[in-house]
């Protein structure tokens, strides 16, 4: 019996240290901002980072300075927003490098030649997964609205 109750008790603390370790929880997560990116224009962060991987809202391509949409289409508004999503990354210490997946939104998926070229400029070498979709309408109407996950 003694052996038995021994044997028990071993078995118990093998399973306990194999078990694994829980990972970060919601009491984990950092709210990151910079006035180098867009404030939020509703109730929402500019990023939330939960262990090692961070959370970017989505961008619209708002100047920083002047809160005003940038004009000149299709290629500025991608670049403004990758710009505003690059400095939210930095205010983290995470880099384009680290992204690993992209969400777009476009007003008009005829605009996909366009954005690619710019956002290639970015992203030129192993780019992350991505998906884009045109959407029926983006705050403040604006033609682009990207998100990111980054992870170290």
């Amino acid at each position: 019996m003694k052996l038995l109750f021994i044997a028990l008790l071993c078995g118990l603390l093998i399973w306990a240290g194999c078990s694994p370790s829980p990972g970060p929880s919601a009491a984990d997560r950092e709210v990151i901002s910079t006035d180098q990116a867009p404030a939020a224009i509703g109730p929402y962060s500019q990023a939330i980072r939960v262990g090692n991987t961070l959370y970017l809202a989505g961008q619209i391509a708002l100047n920083p300075r002047t809160g005003q949409l940038v004009e000149g289409g299709i290629e500025a508004q991608t670049r403004q927003v990758l710009h505003n999503l690059q400095a939210v990354l930095q205010a983290a210490g995470f880099s384009l490098a680290e992204v690993t997946q992209v969400q777009i939104f476009l007003a008009d998926l005829n605009d996909y030649g366009a954005m690619n070229r710019v956002y290639g400029e970015f992203f030129p070498e192993n780019p992350p997964a991505r998906a884009v979709v045109q959407v029926s309408r983006i705050p403040r109407d604006a033609l682009i609205e990207v998100m990111m996950v980054a992870v170290k």
